[in-house]
């Protein structure tokens, strides 16, 4: 049985349907993702799961629990991040973590999930002086209070320097270490691709693709992107005769999708060719420049797959 069954879930606010006929399975030990843009439906099925909302339609069942029927026995299991935490004025670190602590039958020692969230030296400080990192790390160490089976992340690094986000994915990373399972919200591809065993991409309301990051970009993104300033003398229409060359774009730069990234760096970067060779006469000018090469990520399967950014 699987720790989450989520089946032919709707949720609608007047006319707008929030959540569009959803179903998956989370498995045990298992970091899911949900990718999608603002607005998309992430956050209103996560909060179905967890027993916050109520759905219109569908069922949902978490560690065999139907959360609709039971949900303070499904609570008591779960640990939830929130995107906001609201805490109450002059609450320092430690008692926060102490009064979360108190809502439970069962909870972890208070020093212990201190110490593993790297909060010692701030058990101390009022929560409204932490930074925004400490905060989400907090906020992640109340949730894991009560040693949940299943953690759910609502977007935990929205909003945080690189530096902070890179700390708050090696915690996530320590949750699957404990085999916890988890489901994971987020609109930053680099962070679904790092983390996520398996995504569900979902744009407005509905999942449009549901795998492994890894299967997801070989089967709606396969291949490389080759992008470089446009250049005098070379136009859409030579690239697209270049071998290798599967598909074209020119809005500023030019971007050149292919399977051959060899064959068509070579036609490129030609010395005889004449974008090459005039750019040489003039001192460059016309040559290859500011040149990337990159692989497919999941920001071009929602891009192939919805039409549009995964942060629009």
């Amino acid at each position: 049985m699987a720790d989450i069954e989520v089946s032919g879930l709707v949720k609608r606010y007047g006319d707008l349907v929030a959540v569009d006929g959803v179903s998956f399975a989370v498995e045990n030990g298992e970091v899911f993702g949900m990718l999608g843009p603002n607005g998309a439906g992430k956050t209103t099925t996560l909060e179905i799961i967890e027993g916050l909302r109520t759905a219109d339609q569908g069922s949902v069942r978490v560690l065999g629990t139907d959360v609709r029927a039971h949900p303070a026995a499904v609570k008591e299991r779960i640990g939830v991040q929130l995107q906001a935490t609201a805490l109450p004025e002059f609450t320092t670190v430690r008692e926060a973590v102490e009064l979360f602590a108190a809502l439970y039958r069962h909870s972890r020692p208070v020093a212990e999930v201190i110490d593993e969230f790297n909060l010692g030296e701030k058990a101390r400080s009022f929560t409204d002086k932490l930074s925004g990192g400490q905060m989400q790390r907090l906020s992640i160490a109340l949730a894991l209070v009560n040693d949940p089976d299943v953690v759910f992340l609502d977007e935990p690094t929205t909003g945080l320097d690189p530096q902070a986000r890179l700390n708050i994915w090696e915690v996530i990373e320590g949750i699957r270490r404990r085999r916890k399972t988890v489901v994971l919200t987020t609109h930053y591809m680099e962070e679904a691709e790092r983390l996520c065993d398996r995504v569900a991409v979902i744009d407005r309301g509905r999942i449009v693709a549901l795998d492994t990051p890894w299967r997801l970009v070989s089967e709606h993104a396969a291949g490389t992107t080759i992008e470089f300033e446009l250049v005098p003398g070379l136009d859409a229409d030579t690239l697209r005769r270049m071998p290798g060359v599967e598909r074209v774009a020119m809005d500023g730069r030019a971007s050149v999708t292919t399977k051959a990234p060899e064959a068509v760096l070579h036609a490129l970067l030609d010395p005889h060719a004449p974008w090459v060779a005039s750019g040489e006469d003039r001192d460059g000018e016309g040559a290859i420049r500011n040149l990337m090469v990159r692989h497919g990520t999941l920001e071009d399967v929602f891009l192939r797959l919805t039409g549009r950014s995964l942060r629009e």
